[in-house]
Order: structure tokens, then sequence, then C-alpha cells
């Protein structure tokens, strides 16, 4: 508790400056840093002859010693966005620590003077750090720069399928949290005693020595107390907002009035507090830092603010400033308020959502995935579309099936063609899911062509080329033909040229291009009528870039409520996941997404 009220301290002592900072710091990262930063990796591209880049050309890209030598550039000025902020945070709370006020242009001056240091030859440890060991354990030590980085679900899937990749990644895990440990404290001796990153790494080694889980179990739980008390404020906000409503609810001026400025109230106070997110996790690091300094007999070196005297005129300026914003604030709240309290403006207005649901390899989450049980299965589920894989087998079948290899879904280790239909036909491809579905048979393109077209299924198909083929693409497309089922699939692949083999053929089926990975102008791979792309590769630029096209953006593989709801939001035209249930609940839930107004109904 007393590390905890000292981390409370360092950090509400100076909370202007520090709420400052961190407004300008998101403003000019969404503004100038990170459109910066991608327009000078557009400029490396542009420079290497690439107008966008796939899983299928991005190696060769990142091949070039030109194109790693920027890269290394655009990691180091990314390092310098991210030591801004560093900076600025440990700066302020060292100088609440001696109980000195602090401006904001203080605060300016000493941060972009210190992450400039990053360049340094010396400091080329630094880009690692900042950029790899922080994010990557994301315990609310990275910079608001770094704060998230989202692994795709493709890759969590194959990785739980995989359990030596699984012990890998715990074991790095497991080293990066062993050196998390070791240099908690490197930026405290890099900001204030100003020497290299590679010295203030030993420092801080040999300060933690002997404490190092005690010390990372201290600041979890301090971070978690912050946490905590957050979240009773806001619950706290919310349920004297919904009673005061109550209370005035008989007199409309009134009712409007004080809900209105207590909501603004409670909007700064959540904004000031998400601002101080950042400062409040390294605040305890600092207690820590000071406490181990002292403990050990350590001079503690503080900073000195940088002084300049500003004339008074500026002040009065900024004042005024200030006050003409706090009143545009207030005027545009109080209008918001009454539109509101008055019910002309509804919030949860409902409108048609567009996005379709596409089972993954059938009702995969329910049934053994390719097989015709998992595609009645999606059917029944409400499955817009049904994605499906498809192979040839060693005598020329097209089979329905997503590995190369046979020993993950039968047990049986070959290879899609090395065995002919006959052979294929007596696997069992239910039994690996449970054994309630041993029996269940890898079948044919033509079988589920027949089911869908029966069913009125739509169908995703996925083509698998390993190497071995024999007219591949015109089979495909010779069954949907003659299955009637033409109009109602599109044919997918990650290997581009499938998809201009299958325009060569027919240019009249529709196609889409699979990636991991798409960044730049994807509308010059003309092959492609759609694109289907990993989920984590999703912005709103993309989207619209697409869309300008008049093309579908189609999504893999989301699994999660979060994932889809952000994903409905951003108005995707297609989500393929291997829960069914949930995407198409989540498709329903969002016609009403206003989670604020949800939790003010339960408390009234």
């Amino acid at each position: 508790m007393h590390r905890l009220k000292k981390a409370r301290e360092l950090v509400f002592f100076n909370w202007k400056p520090l709420v400052g900072f961190a407004l300008l710091y998101k403003a000019a990262s969404s503004l100038v840093f990170i459109p910066l930063l991608w327009r000078l990796f557009d400029l490396i591209m542009q420079f290497r002859g690439y107008s966008y880049l796939t899983l299928e050309n991005i190696g060769a890209f990142l091949a070039s010693p030109v194109t790693i030598a920027a890269l290394v550039l655009l990691l180091i000025l990314a390092t310098v966005c991210a030591m801004l902020d560093i900076s600025a945070v440990v700066f302020t709370l060292d100088q609440s620590a001696q109980k000195k006020p602090v401006r904001l242009w203080q605060v300016l001056h000493f941060s972009i003077k210190n992450a400039l240091r990053a360049f340094l030859p010396s400091n080329i440890l630094l880009v690692f750090v900042v950029l790899l060991l922080m994010p990557f354990l994301n315990i609310g030590l990275a910079s608001s720069f770094l704060s998230t980085v989202s692994i795709p679900e493709f890759i969590l899937d194959f990785l739980k399928t995989n359990a030596a990749l699984s012990g890998l990644l715990l074991a790095i895990t497991l080293l990066l949290s062993a050196c998390m440990a070791k240099w908690l404290y490197a930026f405290h001796y890099f900001t204030l005693e100003g020497c290299s990153f590679w010295k203030a790494r030993k420092k801080s080694s040999a300060l933690s020595r002997k404490r190092r889980l005690r010390d990372l179990l201290s600041m979890l739980l301090m971070q978690s107390g912050f946490a905590l008390a957050y979240l009773l404020f806001i619950l706290l906000g919310m349920s004297l907002a919904v009673w005061i409503g109550k209370l005035f609810s008989e007199i409309f001026i009134l009712r409007w009035i004080i809900s209105t400025i207590f909501w603004m109230i409670l909007a700064l106070s959540l904004a000031i507090l998400s601002a101080l997110s950042v400062p409040m996790s390294y605040s305890c690091v600092s207690v820590l830092f000071y406490q181990h300094k002292q403990r050990l007999g350590e001079q503690i070196m503080h900073c000195s603010a940088p002084e300049r005297k500003r004339p008074g005129q500026k002040n009065r300026l900024f004042s005024i400033c200030k006050a003409t914003l706090g009143c545009l604030i207030l005027i545009g709240s109080l209008a918001l308020g009454y539109f509101l309290c008055s019910g002309k403006l509804n919030p949860q207005i409902e409108y048609v959502r567009k996005t379709e649901v596409t089972a993954h390899r059938g009702a995969s989450a329910f049934y053994p995935e390719n097989t015709m049980r998992a595609f009645e299965g999606a059917k029944a589920l409400g499955a817009d579309w049904i994605e499906l894989d498809v192979q040839q087998s060693k005598d020329g079948q097209l089979i329905v099936i997503h590995d190369s290899n046979f020993k993950r879904t039968t047990g049986v280790d070959a290879n899609t063609w090395e065995l002919t239909y006959e052979e294929i036909a007596q696997l069992d491809a239910g039994s690996f899911f449970a054994p309630a579905y041993a029996g269940e048979k890898i079948p044919l393109l033509s079988e589920v062509a027949a089911l869908a077209k029966e069913k009125g299924m739509k169908l995703n198909i996925e083509l698998k080329p390993t190497g071995h083929e024999t007219d591949f693409e015109q089979s495909v497309v010779d069954i949907i033909r003659q299955s009637g089922i033409a109009d109602a699939c599109v044919i997918t692949s990650q290997v581009y040229q499938v998809l201009e083999r299958v325009k060569a053929y027919d240019s009249s089926v529709t196609t889409v291009y699979v990636m991991s990975l798409a960044y730049g102008d994807l509308n010059q791979l003309t092959a492609a009528d759609h694109f289907s792309v990993e989920a984590t590769n999703v912005t709103k630029s993309l989207i619209s870039t697409v869309h300008n096209a008049g093309k579908q953006l189609y999504v893999w593989t989301v699994n999660t409520k979060d994932s889809i709801m952000k994903l409905l939001d951003l108005n995707v035209d297609n989500i393929i996941t291997d829960d069914t249930a949930l995407a198409k609940q989540c498709v329903y839930e969002s016609r009403f997404s206003n989670l604020l107004e949800e939790y003010i109904k339960l408390l009234q």
C-alpha cells in the first residue's frame, strides 16, 4: 500500500503536464508520426518498384540490402517516437519526486532532446528493446505508441495444434520476461543519468539483482490496483449519472442541464485517467527504482528542468484559448444533451448490415472440418457461405481437404498426391474430432457441389496447389459449371497464378485472392475480383481502397466476439469463422452496438 500511495503521488503532483503531453502526443502520433512512417515505407516500396506486398513477393522485397537499410532507419525513427513518450513520463515523474512543478513546454523540451539520443551508435540496443521486448510482454510499460501488438489469429490457431512451436514460444516468452526483469530500470538510468543504453542496461541488471521476480510482482500488483480503481470509478460515475437522470426526470430543463454537466465531467475525468495510464505504469517502476537506489546507498541523480522565461502576454493568450475551448465544449455538450434528453437523437437507430458470414471448412467448431457433416451443420447454423479447401489426388480427383498430408485429420502419414481416391475414401476423417464422428469420409468436390445445389448453399472454394496437379483449375471450373452453381460460388487461392489460370480458362468465374499480408495498391492484382485478408491486416484505409474499386473484402479467420464486432463496425463484406453461431449472433447484436446505453438500461 505504501508503494501504491507513493506511485499515485508521483503521478498526481504533476498531472497537468502529464495529461497535456499525453493528449498532444496521441494527436501527433495520429496526425504526424504514424502517417510519416507509413509514407516513408511507401517511398521505399516505390523506390524498389513495388506497388503492393503479399506473402508471395515480400521475401524478394526484404532480401534487398537497400530495403534492409531503409527499414533499419524506419525502426530507429519509430524508436525515437516511442522514446519521446518514455522520456517525457520518466522526466516528469522525476520532477514530482523532487516536488518540483513543471510546465508542458519543459516536458517537450527535455523529451525531444533525450529521444534524439537514440540515433547515437552507442544506443543501438535501444531499438531492439523498445520495438521488440516491451511490446511483446505488453505489461503496461510500453510506450502508448507501441502499446498493442496483435498476433494474427491464424498463427495462434496454428500454435495451438503444434506442441513444439508452442513450447518454443513459451521459452521465448520466458527469456524475454527474464530480460525485462533485468532491464526494468534501464530507461531511468538512460534518462536521468544520461548514460548510454548499453551502460544503462548493465546498471539496471546490477540494481535489480536478487529482487527481479519480486519487482515484477510488485509492479503488476500496483498496476492492478490502478486498473481496479479506474474500473470502480467508471461504474460509480455511470451509476450516479443514471440516478441523477431519474431524480430530475419530471423537470426536463434541470434533467437536461444537470445530466449534461455531470456526463461532461465524467467524460473529462475518464479522458484524464486514460491519459495517465502510461505514467501510472511508469510510476510503479520509478518507486521501485528510487527505493533500490536508497537501499544500496547509490546516489540518486535527478534531472534539471530547462529554464526559460515566458512573456506575460503569451500566458494571457494561452488562458484565453483555454477559456474559449472550454466554452465551446460546454455549448456543444449542452446541445448534445438536449437532443438526447428530448429523444430527438437516438444513438440506437437500427441499420441493416451487409456483412455475410462464411463457415470456415464448414461448421468446424462443432463438426470435423471439410466433411459433409460440417457443411450440413453450417447450413443449419445459418451460414451465408461455406468455405472448403480443394486438392488433387494421385488419380486426378478433386478432394476436399486442407492439409497436403492426411496425418492430422486421418492419422495416415501420406500426402494428397500419393494416394488414389479409392484409397482416400477408406480413410477416417472424423475420429480426430470426436469418436461420435468415426467413419466420416473425405468428400469429393463434386459431392459438395451437389449438396450446395440441393440446399441452396454458396461456396467459397479455396484451391491449394501442391505442384503435383494436372489441369487443376480447369477441372474445378468444369465441376461448378456442370453442377449449376457457378453463380453461387467463388474460387479463391493464396497463389495468385492460380487465379490467373482460372480467369484465362473462364473470365466469368468470380475469384478471390487470399492473403496473410496485404499492403499497397491491391487493385493492380486484376485477376482477383475480391480480396480475402487475414484479420490483423484489415484497416479502414484498406477497406476504402477495396470498396472504392467496387470490390469486396473478406476477412479470415475470426473466432472471438471482440474481433468479430470490430470487423462489423468496419463494415467488411464477409467474415470467415470457425464459429458460425457466434458470428451470426454478433451480426444480430451489432444492430445494438452502444454498450453504454445497454449498461444504463440494465441499471434502470
